[in-house]
């Protein structure tokens, strides 16, 4: 299996703050650019203190972020 059962809405919610750049929300989480390219394209799924902080530099809630499929 390619990729992570956590998927996510960052980039969505990146363009509706805007068109938020990847490089300026790596930057208000303390990552690099290629964490976030990384985390849309559901290469890989974040810690829990990471997405807590997208989140937050995002403005909602972590729920309205990420989503978790139960693997079958």
């Amino acid at each position: 299996m390619t990729g992570t059962a956590v998927s996510n809405a960052i980039r969505r919610l990146r363009f509706e703050r805007g068109e938020l750049t990847q490089q300026a929300l790596a930057d208000a989480c303390g990552v690099t650019r290629q964490t976030i390219i990384a985390l849309e394209a559901g290469r890989y799924a974040p810690s829990l203190e990471l997405a807590f902080r997208i989140a937050d530099a995002l403005g909602v809630r972590i729920e309205e972020v990420f989503q978790w499929s139960k693997p079958s």
